[in-house]
């Protein structure tokens, strides 16, 4: 067993990893405990039940995607980059497919991913208006890709990409 008290940032960050490589059933203390050496009574020191945790990995998950989309606007870089490297950071996050699949079970969930997702909607359509493309739908589409493309193919992210990456060529085309 570990020695020393776990902070409240590594039974998250540990939460998010669970998350990520086994879905939402390993969000529980014991799995938890066992996959960082301690107990469970470590994660009910933290947290008041299951839920309260659920709850706060959910909220560490939004906060930081919230976060990422604000200093992306404060971005003055080239629209047509920004637009890339926004994709390649959602394919690249192991934990936003996990996320998506308990979102459909689960209302909470759903309606942190239903926020998180308007705000990138937002900043879509944004990057696409700085490239001469006012047509919202084309933001939808492209935010739509990025939620498919791992439904696709879950362990090919670099073909996600070249896929997203064609896709912004053929919008730029209209532009």
């Amino acid at each position: 067993m570990r020695k020393g008290r776990l902070s409240i940032d590594i039974w998250l960050d540990a939460g998010l990893t669970a998350l990520a490589t086994k879905g939402p059933a390993a969000l529980a203390a014991e799995p938890l405990a066992r996959s960082l050496g301690t107990t469970k009574g470590s994660f009910y020191w933290h947290f008041k039940d299951v839920p309260d945790f659920q709850t706060r990995v959910i909220g560490v998950w939004q906060d930081s995607a919230l976060a990422q989309i604000q200093s992306w606007s404060n971005d003055d870089g080239n629209a047509d980059i920004r637009l890339r490297h926004f994709g390649r950071t959602l394919l690249n996050d192991p934990t936003e497919p996990a996320l998506r699949v308990w979102a459909q079970g689960d209302t909470r969930v759903a309606a942190v991913v239903c926020d998180v997702d308007a705000a990138r909607l937002t900043y879509l359509a944004d990057l696409l208006r700085q490239l001469g493309l006012g047509n919202h739908d084309f933001a939808r589409a492209l935010a739509a890709a990025l939620v498919g493309l791992p439904q696709l193919a879950p362990n090919a992210t670099d073909q996600q990409i070249k896929t997203f990456d064609t896709l912004v060529d053929t919008v730029l085309a209209l532009s």
